[in-house]
């Protein structure tokens, strides 16, 4: 059945992440804690990949294992911050579900006939200017908003609160790039799914 793929250097770190994520959770009051395990699990996303590649650990599970470590931190998050976060969590589960049903552990390369945008930000794995603005909106946004809500960002970095309003303003733009591609990965999955639907009646 392949369970060994569950004990894949990528995958385990998939499991630490989301202990940390869980751990995060408890001490959400506490920025100390908080700020450092949260950050942790969001820095390990970018390490697993990397194992993956390396070790030859690639795998649908852990393609999909990533992504859902994904979502539930930044759900966790986005509804700890706001009453409306769980819209932000809402979309990218939505997403989550469009692109690895219709597209598998390989959908970051199946955008060749997407809009120019779309194309843009999905280029090289993200490793463009408009993909990097994209994560840095989708994974480092919500924990900017935490550090400025709980006074982190001026207590323990002395950044000045123009600069922080500038940090939020930016990374907003970053997510809301993100929030395109998400609309059309919504968009193109619909459509994929009534044209089928068509063919189906057809046949």
């Amino acid at each position: 059945m392949g369970l060994h793929v569950c004990l894949y250097v990528p995958n385990v770190i998939g499991y630490i992440r989301i202990l940390l994520v869980f751990t995060a959770w408890t001490v959400y009051i506490n920025p100390l804690r908080f700020v450092p395990l949260y950050v942790l699990s969001v820095i390990l996303d970018g390490l697993d990949g990397w194992a993956a590649r390396r070790l030859q650990q690639t795998s649908r599970f852990g393609a999909w294992l990533d992504v859902v470590v994904d979502n539930v931190g930044r759900g966790m998050l986005w509804n700890m911050l706001y009453d409306w976060g769980w819209l932000v969590s809402s979309v990218e589960w939505c997403v989550f579900v469009c692109n690895h049903n219709a597209r598998g552990a390989n959908w970051k390369n199946t955008f060749t006939e997407s809009p120019v945008l779309v194309q843009a930000v999905m280029a090289k794995g993200f490793k463009t200017p408009l993909g990097i603005l994209t994560i840095a909106g989708l994974h480092v946004l919500p924990v900017w908003l935490y550090c400025y809500q709980h006074e982190v960002l001026s207590q323990a970095f002395y950044v000045q609160n123009w600069l922080q309003i500038v940090g939020i303003l930016v990374l907003t733009a970053g997510r809301l790039l993100g929030f395109a591609v998400e609309m059309w990965c919504i968009f193109n999955h619909l459509r994929f799914l009534l044209l089928d639907e068509e063919e189906e009646k057809k046949n």
